[in-house]
């Protein structure tokens, strides 16, 4: 009993944790997320809303993270298949 009162407070800033790299993971390597963070560049640079050297810098890191988050999707259906078929 006193183990779960002790433990509680812990366990739940381990929760809280886990729901916040959740959540920056899905802004950092969400392919729906950055394809429509993209798609929002593109049309503020069009509107003259940011300089093109803003542009380029965002665009480059926004595509760093697209194709980080598909080396990520890739690895991750590997392991399944393997998973699956082993």
């Amino acid at each position: 009993m006193l183990h779960k009162i002790v433990s509680a407070p812990i366990n739940l800033v381990i929760k809280i944790g886990e729901k916040v790299k959740e959540e920056a993971d899905k802004q950092l390597y969400d392919l729906p997320t950055i394809q429509q963070k993209l798609i929002q560049l593109q049309m503020m640079y069009e509107l003259g809303e940011i300089p093109e050297a803003a542009y380029k810098k965002q665009e480059e890191d926004l595509l760093l993270r697209y194709e980080m988050a598909k080396r990520l999707e890739m690895e991750h259906w590997q392991e399944m298949t393997k998973r699956k078929g082993g």
